[in-house]
Protein backbone atom coordinates (compact mmCIF):
# COMPACT_ATOMS: atom_id res chain seq x y z
CA UNK A 1 0.00 0.00 0.00
CA UNK A 2 1.19 3.49 -0.93
CA UNK A 3 2.52 5.99 2.02
CA UNK A 4 -0.37 8.43 3.24
CA UNK A 5 1.83 11.23 2.11
CA UNK A 6 1.77 10.29 -1.76
CA UNK A 7 -2.07 10.68 -2.07
CA UNK A 8 -3.06 13.96 0.08
CA UNK A 9 -6.64 15.23 -0.72
CA UNK A 10 -7.04 18.65 -2.15
CA UNK A 11 -8.91 19.76 1.30
CA UNK A 12 -5.47 18.47 3.50
CA UNK A 13 -2.90 20.12 1.02
CA UNK A 14 -1.41 22.61 3.22
CA UNK A 15 -2.06 21.04 6.50
CA UNK A 16 1.29 19.83 8.61
CA UNK A 17 1.94 16.56 10.34
CA UNK A 18 -0.75 14.46 8.94
CA UNK A 19 0.06 10.95 9.65
CA UNK A 20 2.11 8.73 6.52
CA UNK A 21 1.17 4.79 6.78
CA UNK A 22 -0.51 2.37 5.39
CA UNK A 23 -3.98 3.58 6.11
CA UNK A 24 -5.23 5.54 3.05
CA UNK A 25 -8.22 8.75 3.47
CA UNK A 26 -10.76 6.02 2.06
CA UNK A 27 -13.49 3.51 2.58
CA UNK A 28 -11.46 0.83 1.21
CA UNK A 29 -8.65 1.38 2.74
CA UNK A 30 -10.40 1.33 6.49
CA UNK A 31 -12.18 -1.68 5.77
CA UNK A 32 -9.07 -3.28 4.94
CA UNK A 33 -6.67 -2.71 7.25
CA UNK A 34 -9.26 -2.33 10.75
CA UNK A 35 -9.11 -5.15 12.78
CA UNK A 36 -11.36 -4.60 16.28
CA UNK A 37 -9.20 -4.39 18.75
CA UNK A 38 -9.21 -7.53 21.81
CA UNK A 39 -9.21 -5.11 24.45
CA UNK A 40 -12.05 -3.18 23.00
CA UNK A 41 -14.26 -6.22 22.59
CA UNK A 42 -13.71 -7.14 26.25
CA UNK A 43 -13.51 -3.77 27.86
CA UNK A 44 -17.42 -3.64 27.77
CA UNK A 45 -18.26 -0.63 30.09
CA UNK A 46 -16.89 2.19 29.36
CA UNK A 47 -17.43 5.99 31.49
CA UNK A 48 -17.31 9.31 30.16
CA UNK A 49 -16.70 12.75 31.53
CA UNK A 50 -19.02 14.94 29.11
CA UNK A 51 -18.06 17.67 31.35
CA UNK A 52 -17.07 21.32 30.19
CA UNK A 53 -17.94 25.34 30.92
CA UNK A 54 -21.88 24.43 30.03
CA UNK A 55 -21.65 22.52 33.40
CA UNK A 56 -21.69 25.77 35.52
CA UNK A 57 -24.86 26.69 35.31
CA UNK A 58 -26.51 23.43 35.80
CA UNK A 59 -29.31 23.21 33.14
CA UNK A 60 -28.53 20.43 31.39
CA UNK A 61 -27.57 19.95 27.50
CA UNK A 62 -26.84 22.60 24.79
CA UNK A 63 -26.26 26.07 26.90
CA UNK A 64 -24.21 27.69 25.05
CA UNK A 65 -26.68 27.68 22.54
CA UNK A 66 -30.13 27.97 23.99
CA UNK A 67 -28.93 31.20 26.40
CA UNK A 68 -28.74 33.17 23.38
CA UNK A 69 -32.53 32.48 21.98
CA UNK A 70 -35.02 34.76 23.37
CA UNK A 71 -38.27 32.54 25.72
CA UNK A 72 -35.92 29.48 26.63
CA UNK A 73 -36.08 28.91 29.84
CA UNK A 74 -32.09 28.54 29.53
CA UNK A 75 -32.01 32.15 28.25
CA UNK A 76 -34.26 32.92 31.66
CA UNK A 77 -31.90 31.51 33.96
CA UNK A 78 -29.11 33.50 32.28
CA UNK A 79 -31.07 36.85 32.25
CA UNK A 80 -31.88 36.27 35.78
CA UNK A 81 -28.57 34.84 37.23
CA UNK A 82 -25.70 36.63 34.94
CA UNK A 83 -27.23 38.90 32.81
CA UNK A 84 -28.39 39.83 29.19
CA UNK A 85 -26.98 37.96 27.02
CA UNK A 86 -25.58 41.15 24.80
CA UNK A 87 -23.59 41.66 28.29
CA UNK A 88 -22.58 38.65 29.78
CA UNK A 89 -22.21 35.76 26.95
CA UNK A 90 -20.90 31.96 26.36
CA UNK A 91 -17.01 33.90 27.13
CA UNK A 92 -18.32 34.48 30.63
CA UNK A 93 -19.28 30.89 31.51
CA UNK A 94 -16.49 29.77 30.21
CA UNK A 95 -14.48 32.08 32.81
CA UNK A 96 -16.29 30.60 35.58
CA UNK A 97 -15.68 26.67 35.10
CA UNK A 98 -13.04 26.65 38.10
CA UNK A 99 -13.46 23.07 38.37
CA UNK A 100 -12.24 23.99 42.20
CA UNK A 101 -13.55 20.68 43.41
CA UNK A 102 -12.24 18.31 40.74
CA UNK A 103 -10.93 15.17 41.97
CA UNK A 104 -10.14 13.32 39.19
CA UNK A 105 -8.02 10.28 40.93
CA UNK A 106 -10.95 9.56 43.34
CA UNK A 107 -13.43 9.92 40.64
CA UNK A 108 -11.39 7.33 38.34
CA UNK A 109 -11.31 4.95 41.65
CA UNK A 110 -14.76 4.90 41.87
CA UNK A 111 -15.86 5.07 38.07
CA UNK A 112 -13.54 1.86 38.33
CA UNK A 113 -14.77 0.06 41.00
CA UNK A 114 -18.28 0.54 39.57
CA UNK A 115 -16.88 -1.33 36.33
CA UNK A 116 -15.63 0.41 33.73
CA UNK A 117 -12.43 -0.66 32.19
CA UNK A 118 -12.09 2.59 29.66
CA UNK A 119 -12.68 5.97 30.85
CA UNK A 120 -13.26 8.87 28.01
CA UNK A 121 -12.42 12.60 28.52
CA UNK A 122 -14.95 15.85 26.60
CA UNK A 123 -11.75 16.87 24.35
CA UNK A 124 -13.90 19.75 22.91
CA UNK A 125 -17.77 20.51 22.75
CA UNK A 126 -19.81 23.16 20.33
CA UNK A 127 -19.12 25.82 23.15
CA UNK A 128 -15.86 25.43 21.12
CA UNK A 129 -13.34 25.54 24.21
CA UNK A 130 -10.59 23.05 23.87
CA UNK A 131 -10.49 21.32 27.10
CA UNK A 132 -6.37 20.02 26.72
CA UNK A 133 -3.42 22.45 26.44
CA UNK A 134 -4.46 23.19 22.45
CA UNK A 135 -1.51 24.19 20.27
CA UNK A 136 -3.80 25.64 17.51
CA UNK A 137 -6.71 26.65 19.51
CA UNK A 138 -5.71 29.35 22.00
CA UNK A 139 -9.15 29.14 23.75
CA UNK A 140 -8.11 26.06 25.61
CA UNK A 141 -8.66 24.96 29.21
CA UNK A 142 -4.73 26.22 30.06
CA UNK A 143 -5.33 29.60 29.22
CA UNK A 144 -9.78 29.82 30.43
CA UNK A 145 -11.56 28.95 33.38
CA UNK A 146 -9.57 25.86 34.91
CA UNK A 147 -6.28 26.62 33.78
CA UNK A 148 -5.49 23.21 33.87
CA UNK A 149 -4.51 20.87 31.14
CA UNK A 150 -8.47 18.75 31.78
CA UNK A 151 -7.55 16.25 29.10
CA UNK A 152 -4.00 15.20 30.32
CA UNK A 153 -5.08 15.15 33.68
CA UNK A 154 -7.30 12.57 33.19
CA UNK A 155 -5.65 10.72 30.70
CA UNK A 156 -2.74 10.56 33.45
CA UNK A 157 -5.34 9.10 36.58
CA UNK A 158 -7.18 6.67 34.01
CA UNK A 159 -3.84 5.13 32.66
CA UNK A 160 -2.83 5.22 36.32
CA UNK A 161 -5.55 3.24 37.54
CA UNK A 162 -4.93 0.52 34.56
CA UNK A 163 -7.81 1.79 32.55
CA UNK A 164 -8.10 2.53 28.57
CA UNK A 165 -7.92 6.13 27.72
CA UNK A 166 -10.32 8.12 25.14
CA UNK A 167 -11.47 11.49 24.07
CA UNK A 168 -14.57 12.79 22.74
CA UNK A 169 -14.30 15.62 20.09
CA UNK A 170 -17.82 17.51 19.03
CA UNK A 171 -16.43 20.70 17.88
CA UNK A 172 -16.86 19.98 14.31
CA UNK A 173 -20.42 21.36 14.95
CA UNK A 174 -19.32 25.12 16.67
CA UNK A 175 -19.48 26.86 13.63
CA UNK A 176 -23.21 26.40 12.81
CA UNK A 177 -24.47 25.70 16.72
CA UNK A 178 -23.17 28.78 18.11
CA UNK A 179 -24.42 31.36 15.36
CA UNK A 180 -27.26 32.11 17.89
CA UNK A 181 -24.92 34.11 19.68
CA UNK A 182 -24.46 36.84 17.14
CA UNK A 183 -28.29 37.12 17.00
CA UNK A 184 -30.76 39.06 19.11
CA UNK A 185 -33.34 39.72 21.56
CA UNK A 186 -36.87 39.84 18.62
CA UNK A 187 -39.00 41.89 21.18
CA UNK A 188 -38.51 43.57 24.71
CA UNK A 189 -36.60 46.45 25.88
CA UNK A 190 -33.34 45.40 23.87
CA UNK A 191 -34.95 44.30 21.08
CA UNK A 192 -32.67 44.47 18.05
CA UNK A 193 -29.49 44.90 20.26
CA UNK A 194 -27.44 42.35 18.95
CA UNK A 195 -25.78 39.72 21.89
CA UNK A 196 -21.89 39.68 22.72
CA UNK A 197 -20.64 37.50 19.98
CA UNK A 198 -21.58 39.97 17.09
CA UNK A 199 -19.48 42.81 18.77
CA UNK A 200 -16.74 41.63 20.49
CA UNK A 201 -13.39 41.71 19.30
CA UNK A 202 -9.83 41.30 20.36
CA UNK A 203 -8.73 44.78 20.92
CA UNK A 204 -12.10 44.45 23.66
CA UNK A 205 -9.77 42.33 25.53
CA UNK A 206 -7.55 45.40 26.65
CA UNK A 207 -9.15 45.50 30.21
CA UNK A 208 -11.01 41.76 30.16
CA UNK A 209 -9.57 38.39 31.85
CA UNK A 210 -9.34 37.55 28.38
CA UNK A 211 -7.28 39.75 27.25
CA UNK A 212 -4.62 38.57 24.17
CA UNK A 213 -7.52 36.29 22.61
CA UNK A 214 -10.01 36.97 19.94
CA UNK A 215 -13.38 35.80 20.81
CA UNK A 216 -14.49 35.48 17.27
CA UNK A 217 -12.02 32.49 17.62
CA UNK A 218 -14.06 31.35 20.06
CA UNK A 219 -17.60 32.13 18.92
CA UNK A 220 -16.11 31.12 15.15
CA UNK A 221 -17.22 34.54 13.37
CA UNK A 222 -20.62 35.24 11.94
CA UNK A 223 -20.96 32.09 9.49
CA UNK A 224 -24.99 32.59 9.60
CA UNK A 225 -26.37 35.84 10.83
CA UNK A 226 -30.09 36.05 11.63
CA UNK A 227 -31.03 39.22 9.62
CA UNK A 228 -32.50 42.40 11.22
CA UNK A 229 -35.75 43.33 11.78
CA UNK A 230 -37.49 40.06 12.70
CA UNK A 231 -39.77 41.31 15.62
CA UNK A 232 -41.06 37.67 17.04
CA UNK A 233 -39.28 34.67 19.15
CA UNK A 234 -41.40 32.46 17.21
CA UNK A 235 -40.08 33.91 13.67
CA UNK A 236 -36.96 33.86 15.41
CA UNK A 237 -36.96 29.82 16.55
CA UNK A 238 -38.01 29.32 12.98
CA UNK A 239 -35.18 31.13 11.58
CA UNK A 240 -32.93 29.65 13.42
CA UNK A 241 -34.49 26.10 12.75
CA UNK A 242 -34.13 26.44 9.33
CA UNK A 243 -30.54 27.31 9.19
CA UNK A 244 -27.68 27.10 12.05
CA UNK A 245 -30.11 24.73 13.97
CA UNK A 246 -29.69 21.75 10.90
CA UNK A 247 -27.21 18.88 12.02
CA UNK A 248 -24.23 20.26 8.96
CA UNK A 249 -21.38 17.37 8.52
CA UNK A 250 -20.21 19.89 6.09
CA UNK A 251 -18.03 23.15 6.72
CA UNK A 252 -18.37 26.92 6.88
CA UNK A 253 -19.35 27.95 3.15
CA UNK A 254 -15.94 30.22 2.27
CA UNK A 255 -14.64 29.55 5.54
CA UNK A 256 -11.68 26.58 4.64
CA UNK A 257 -9.46 27.41 7.10
CA UNK A 258 -11.46 26.51 9.49
CA UNK A 259 -12.36 23.05 8.82
CA UNK A 260 -8.00 22.70 8.44
CA UNK A 261 -8.11 24.51 11.52
CA UNK A 262 -9.93 21.84 12.99
CA UNK A 263 -7.53 19.21 11.53
CA UNK A 264 -5.10 20.60 12.88
CA UNK A 265 -6.65 20.94 16.60
CA UNK A 266 -7.46 17.10 16.19
CA UNK A 267 -4.34 15.77 14.90
CA UNK A 268 -2.59 17.67 18.05
CA UNK A 269 -5.02 16.18 20.55
CA UNK A 270 -4.26 12.84 19.18
CA UNK A 271 -0.48 13.11 19.17
CA UNK A 272 -0.48 14.70 22.45
CA UNK A 273 -2.11 12.02 24.39
CA UNK A 274 -2.52 8.89 22.57
CA UNK A 275 -6.56 7.59 23.36
CA UNK A 276 -7.47 4.44 22.89
CA UNK A 277 -10.39 5.62 21.66
CA UNK A 278 -11.82 9.05 19.62
CA UNK A 279 -15.53 9.75 19.78
CA UNK A 280 -16.18 11.89 17.00
CA UNK A 281 -19.93 13.60 17.68
CA UNK A 282 -20.62 13.15 14.22
CA UNK A 283 -23.46 11.39 11.73
CA UNK A 284 -21.36 9.74 9.17
CA UNK A 285 -17.43 11.37 9.27
CA UNK A 286 -17.09 15.07 9.51
CA UNK A 287 -15.90 17.33 6.72
CA UNK A 288 -15.56 14.89 3.97
CA UNK A 289 -12.54 14.36 2.55
CA UNK A 290 -10.86 16.25 5.61
CA UNK A 291 -12.66 14.29 8.46
CA UNK A 292 -11.23 11.13 6.42
CA UNK A 293 -7.69 12.14 6.78
CA UNK A 294 -8.35 12.41 10.74
CA UNK A 295 -9.12 8.92 10.79
CA UNK A 296 -6.01 8.06 8.38
CA UNK A 297 -3.82 9.82 10.43
CA UNK A 298 -5.35 8.59 13.94
CA UNK A 299 -5.01 5.01 12.42
CA UNK A 300 -1.31 5.75 11.06
CA UNK A 301 -0.53 6.83 14.38
CA UNK A 302 -1.57 3.54 16.07
CA UNK A 303 0.38 1.74 13.77
CA UNK A 304 3.42 3.98 15.11
CA UNK A 305 2.44 3.20 18.34
CA UNK A 306 2.52 -0.28 18.17
CA UNK A 307 2.56 -1.38 15.24
CA UNK A 308 -1.07 -2.23 13.93
CA UNK A 309 -4.37 -0.08 14.64
CA UNK A 310 -5.12 -0.77 18.18
CA UNK A 311 -7.56 1.99 18.20
CA UNK A 312 -10.99 2.84 18.18
CA UNK A 313 -12.67 5.68 16.51
CA UNK A 314 -16.91 6.22 17.15
CA UNK A 315 -18.52 7.97 14.68
CA UNK A 316 -22.59 7.81 14.44
CA UNK A 317 -25.04 6.49 11.83
CA UNK A 318 -22.87 4.44 9.90
CA UNK A 319 -24.13 3.00 6.95
CA UNK A 320 -23.62 -1.45 7.68
CA UNK A 321 -20.66 -1.63 5.48
CA UNK A 322 -18.76 1.02 6.57
CA UNK A 323 -18.72 -0.31 10.14
CA UNK A 324 -16.14 -3.03 9.30
CA UNK A 325 -13.83 0.48 8.99
CA UNK A 326 -14.39 2.73 12.52
CA UNK A 327 -17.16 1.42 15.15
CA UNK A 328 -20.82 2.51 14.93
CA UNK A 329 -22.22 4.31 18.23
CA UNK A 330 -25.81 4.74 18.55
CA UNK A 331 -26.48 7.23 21.04
CA UNK A 332 -28.98 7.11 23.48
CA UNK A 333 -30.60 4.72 21.79
CA UNK A 334 -31.19 0.49 21.22
CA UNK A 335 -30.63 -1.90 18.42
CA UNK A 336 -33.05 -4.88 18.05
CA UNK A 337 -31.36 -7.34 16.86
CA UNK A 338 -27.20 -8.99 17.14
CA UNK A 339 -24.66 -7.59 15.21
CA UNK A 340 -21.79 -9.43 14.03
CA UNK A 341 -18.96 -6.88 14.61
CA UNK A 342 -18.65 -5.08 17.61
CA UNK A 343 -20.28 -1.77 18.34
CA UNK A 344 -21.07 1.19 21.04
CA UNK A 345 -24.07 3.02 22.50
CA UNK A 346 -23.36 6.31 24.08
CA UNK A 347 -25.58 7.08 26.92
CA UNK A 348 -25.86 9.36 30.27
CA UNK A 349 -27.47 8.26 33.55
CA UNK A 350 -29.16 12.34 32.97
CA UNK A 351 -28.37 15.16 30.65
CA UNK A 352 -25.20 15.07 28.90
CA UNK A 353 -24.38 18.77 31.12
CA UNK A 354 -25.17 19.00 34.64
CA UNK A 355 -28.62 19.50 35.45
CA UNK A 356 -29.28 20.44 39.19
CA UNK A 357 -33.22 19.77 38.67
CA UNK A 358 -32.18 15.81 37.97
CA UNK A 359 -30.70 16.08 41.49
CA UNK A 360 -33.74 17.78 43.13
CA UNK A 361 -36.30 15.39 41.22
CA UNK A 362 -34.33 12.22 42.14
CA UNK A 363 -34.63 11.90 38.01
CA UNK A 364 -31.68 9.56 36.73
CA UNK A 365 -31.36 6.31 35.26
CA UNK A 366 -31.39 4.17 38.26
CA UNK A 367 -28.19 1.35 38.78
CA UNK A 368 -30.76 -1.18 37.76
CA UNK A 369 -31.81 0.65 34.38
CA UNK A 370 -27.93 1.29 33.95
CA UNK A 371 -27.15 -2.60 33.98
CA UNK A 372 -29.98 -3.76 32.35
CA UNK A 373 -28.74 -1.34 29.33
CA UNK A 374 -25.23 -3.31 30.15
CA UNK A 375 -26.74 -6.78 29.56
CA UNK A 376 -28.79 -5.64 26.50
CA UNK A 377 -26.04 -3.91 24.92
CA UNK A 378 -23.52 -6.87 25.01
CA UNK A 379 -25.63 -9.40 24.44
CA UNK A 380 -25.68 -7.57 21.19
CA UNK A 381 -21.90 -7.39 20.94
CA UNK A 382 -21.83 -4.14 21.87
CA UNK A 383 -19.84 -1.60 24.39
CA UNK A 384 -21.64 0.91 26.77
CA UNK A 385 -20.12 4.30 27.21
CA UNK A 386 -21.81 5.91 30.17
CA UNK A 387 -21.76 9.47 30.95
CA UNK A 388 -21.74 10.58 34.60
CA UNK A 389 -21.97 14.73 34.62
CA UNK A 390 -20.27 16.86 36.90
CA UNK A 391 -21.05 20.12 38.29
CA UNK A 392 -18.47 22.62 36.64
CA UNK A 393 -16.75 22.59 39.68
CA UNK A 394 -15.80 19.20 39.38
CA UNK A 395 -17.92 16.81 41.84
CA UNK A 396 -20.74 14.35 41.37
CA UNK A 397 -23.84 14.89 43.77
CA UNK A 398 -25.38 11.73 46.58
CA UNK A 399 -27.33 10.61 44.02
CA UNK A 400 -24.75 9.42 41.44
CA UNK A 401 -22.41 8.33 43.88
CA UNK A 402 -24.88 5.85 45.42
CA UNK A 403 -25.46 5.03 41.61
CA UNK A 404 -21.89 4.21 41.11
CA UNK A 405 -22.07 2.70 44.28
CA UNK A 406 -24.84 0.11 43.12
CA UNK A 407 -23.44 -0.42 40.34
CA UNK A 408 -20.07 -1.73 41.90
CA UNK A 409 -21.82 -4.17 44.46
CA UNK A 410 -23.22 -5.41 41.12
CA UNK A 411 -20.21 -5.78 39.33
CA UNK A 412 -18.94 -7.87 42.51
CA UNK A 413 -21.03 -10.35 42.25
CA UNK A 414 -21.88 -10.62 38.07
CA UNK A 415 -19.13 -9.02 36.37
CA UNK A 416 -17.71 -12.22 35.11
CA UNK A 417 -21.07 -12.32 32.81
CA UNK A 418 -20.22 -8.81 31.02
CA UNK A 419 -16.07 -8.46 30.82
CA UNK A 420 -14.14 -10.71 28.05
CA UNK A 421 -17.42 -12.17 27.30
CA UNK A 422 -18.93 -13.30 23.93
CA UNK A 423 -22.29 -13.00 22.35
CA UNK A 424 -24.08 -16.52 22.16
CA UNK A 425 -26.15 -17.57 19.27
CA UNK A 426 -28.97 -15.22 19.82
CA UNK A 427 -28.88 -12.02 21.97
CA UNK A 428 -32.11 -13.04 24.25
CA UNK A 429 -35.96 -13.48 24.83
CA UNK A 430 -38.75 -11.95 26.47
CA UNK A 431 -42.09 -9.55 25.68
CA UNK A 432 -40.62 -6.29 25.53
CA UNK A 433 -40.07 -4.91 22.29
CA UNK A 434 -37.07 -2.50 21.82
CA UNK A 435 -37.39 -0.09 18.26
CA UNK A 436 -34.33 0.45 16.49
CA UNK A 437 -32.69 4.18 16.62
CA UNK A 438 -31.27 7.09 18.14
CA UNK A 439 -32.65 9.42 20.76
CA UNK A 440 -35.39 6.74 21.74
CA UNK A 441 -34.80 5.79 24.79
CA UNK A 442 -37.67 7.48 26.92
CA UNK A 443 -39.95 5.61 24.22
CA UNK A 444 -39.54 2.24 25.32
CA UNK A 445 -41.21 0.35 27.87
CA UNK A 446 -39.31 -1.10 31.12
CA UNK A 447 -37.85 -4.41 31.09
CA UNK A 448 -39.68 -7.25 32.73
CA UNK A 449 -38.21 -10.39 34.74
CA UNK A 450 -39.08 -12.30 31.78
CA UNK A 451 -36.60 -10.28 29.61
CA UNK A 452 -33.29 -12.18 29.25
CA UNK A 453 -29.77 -11.50 27.27
CA UNK A 454 -27.21 -14.10 27.02
CA UNK A 455 -23.37 -14.08 26.79
CA UNK A 456 -20.89 -16.69 27.08
CA UNK A 457 -17.48 -17.20 27.89
CA UNK A 458 -15.73 -20.33 27.26
CA UNK A 459 -17.67 -23.37 27.55
CA UNK A 460 -19.80 -21.53 29.94
CA UNK A 461 -23.37 -20.23 29.15
CA UNK A 462 -24.55 -16.65 31.20
CA UNK A 463 -28.40 -15.97 31.13
CA UNK A 464 -28.87 -12.38 32.71
CA UNK A 465 -32.29 -11.65 33.62
CA UNK A 466 -33.78 -7.83 33.57
CA UNK A 467 -35.77 -8.30 36.51
CA UNK A 468 -36.00 -10.51 39.57
CA UNK A 469 -38.51 -13.16 39.11
CA UNK A 470 -40.73 -14.28 41.46
CA UNK A 471 -41.91 -17.99 40.94
CA UNK A 472 -40.49 -19.75 38.31
CA UNK A 473 -39.11 -19.02 35.33
CA UNK A 474 -38.87 -20.43 32.14
CA UNK A 475 -36.00 -19.70 29.46
CA UNK A 476 -37.61 -21.06 26.26
CA UNK A 477 -34.78 -20.92 24.10
CA UNK A 478 -32.75 -23.58 26.33
CA UNK A 479 -35.46 -26.35 25.76
CA UNK A 480 -34.19 -29.30 24.19
CA UNK A 481 -36.49 -28.56 21.13
CA UNK A 482 -34.31 -25.49 20.58
CA UNK A 483 -30.78 -26.00 22.01
CA UNK A 484 -28.79 -29.03 22.02
CA UNK A 485 -26.47 -30.38 24.45
CA UNK A 486 -26.35 -30.96 27.93
CA UNK A 487 -26.79 -28.80 31.17
CA UNK A 488 -25.74 -30.60 34.17
CA UNK A 489 -25.46 -27.14 37.22
CA UNK A 490 -27.10 -23.99 37.17
CA UNK A 491 -25.68 -21.24 39.77
CA UNK A 492 -27.43 -18.00 40.56
CA UNK A 493 -23.85 -16.21 40.64
CA UNK A 494 -24.39 -14.88 44.15
CA UNK A 495 -26.70 -17.57 45.59
CA UNK A 496 -24.60 -20.82 44.84
CA UNK A 497 -26.51 -23.56 42.99
CA UNK A 498 -30.18 -23.91 42.27
CA UNK A 499 -32.37 -26.69 41.11
CA UNK A 500 -33.32 -27.12 37.56
CA UNK A 501 -35.26 -28.85 34.95
CA UNK A 502 -35.57 -28.88 31.54
CA UNK A 503 -38.16 -30.26 29.10
CA UNK A 504 -38.15 -29.55 25.28
CA UNK A 505 -40.54 -26.27 25.72
CA UNK A 506 -37.59 -24.24 27.86
CA UNK A 507 -35.32 -24.27 31.21
CA UNK A 508 -37.20 -24.11 34.13
CA UNK A 509 -35.71 -22.37 37.30
CA UNK A 510 -36.88 -20.94 40.49
CA UNK A 511 -34.54 -18.38 42.25
CA UNK A 512 -34.82 -17.26 45.72
CA UNK A 513 -36.72 -14.77 47.46
CA UNK A 514 -34.81 -11.32 46.58
CA UNK A 515 -34.63 -10.20 50.10
CA UNK A 516 -31.88 -7.63 49.54
CA UNK A 517 -33.00 -4.92 47.25
CA UNK A 518 -30.92 -6.90 44.47
CA UNK A 519 -31.62 -6.60 40.84
CA UNK A 520 -30.44 -7.99 37.43
CA UNK A 521 -29.62 -11.60 38.51
CA UNK A 522 -27.31 -13.70 36.68
CA UNK A 523 -27.56 -17.34 35.67
CA UNK A 524 -24.04 -19.26 35.33
CA UNK A 525 -25.02 -21.95 33.13
CA UNK A 526 -22.61 -25.28 32.73
CA UNK A 527 -22.86 -28.32 30.64
CA UNK A 528 -21.64 -29.86 27.42
CA UNK A 529 -22.37 -28.36 23.59
CA UNK A 530 -24.07 -25.15 25.16
CA UNK A 531 -22.17 -22.91 23.34
CA UNK A 532 -20.70 -24.53 20.50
Amino acid sequence: MAALGASRTAAARGVQGIATGPVQPNWASFVNAYRFPDWFRDAKLGLWAHWGPQSVPEQGDWYGRFMYMQGHPMYEHHLKTYGHPADTGMIDIQHRWTADKWDPDALIARYKKAGAKYFVSLACHHDNLDCWDSAHHRWNATRVGPKRDVVGTWAKAARKAGLRFGVSNHSSHAWHWFQTAYAYDPVGPRAGERYDAYRLTAADGADEWWNGLDPQNLYTGPHMVAPDGIDSIEAMNAWHDAHDGKWMEHGPAGDPAYVRKWLMRQMDLIEKYRPDLCYFDDHGVPFGNIGMEAIADYYNRSVRWHGDIQVVANIKKLEPWQRLGIVDDVERGFINTMREVPWQTGTCIGDWFYNAARFRDHGYKSAEQVIQRLADVVSKNGNLLLSIPQRGDGSIDADEEAILDAMAEWMAINDEAIFASRPWRIYGEGPTELKAGMQNESDQGAFTPRDIRFTTKGDTLYAILLGWPEGEVSIRALGTGRTGGNIERVTLLGGGVIGHRRNGTALHVTLPANEHGRFVPVLRIEGRGLTA
